[in-house]
């Protein structure tokens, strides 16, 4: 072992183990109950990040980086909900090169439909397990992390 690591103790392991069986499974069961309306999470991101845009568009370029996916993927992503008239993509009028996603009204309904059973899902296996307290310190932790990654 090298000897200017910084291992991490037990408890930190313990942490560490915890956190990423906790996220491995909490997202698979998010993704599995978004399902029953034809979506995964990633659908579902998708559509929440649109609907919170002015006129729900985004240009894809800004998608993707607030997704924090390749730009592959959101295009990949976002031809499937085309195909299924969730989200159109049209040019961007000032810039040839540029192409927003819009959200469609049926992408807004089926939206409309799904946010109640996905926040009554989050409330469950997250939200009410944690004390406010508890829940405000992983806002911030993962505040820190967004910030500490997002400067290099």
């Amino acid at each position: 072992m090298t000897t200017g690591t910084r291992w991490l103790d037990s408890e930190q392991q313990v942490a560490w183990r915890a956190y990423l069986l906790g996220t491995a499974r909490l997202m698979a069961k998010l993704d599995d109950d978004l399902r029953q309306f034809g979506l995964g999470i990633n659908d579902y991101e998708i559509l929440v990040r649109l609907s919170e845009a002015p006129d729900r568009r985004l240009r894809m370029a800004e998608l993707a980086d607030r997704l924090h996916q390749s730009r592959s993927r959101l295009t990949h992503t976002v031809g499937r909900l085309e195909a299924a008239d969730l989200v159109r993509r049209t040019s961007c009028k000032s810039d040839k090169r540029g192409v927003w996603a819009e959200l469609t009204d049926a992408g807004f309904t089926l939206l409309e439909q799904a946010a109640p059973s996905h926040v009554a899902g989050v409330r469950e296996h997250l939200v009410d397990l944690a004390s406010p307290e508890d829940f405000a310190a992983v806002g911030r932790v993962f505040d820190a992390v967004s910030e500490n990654i997002g400067q290099r």
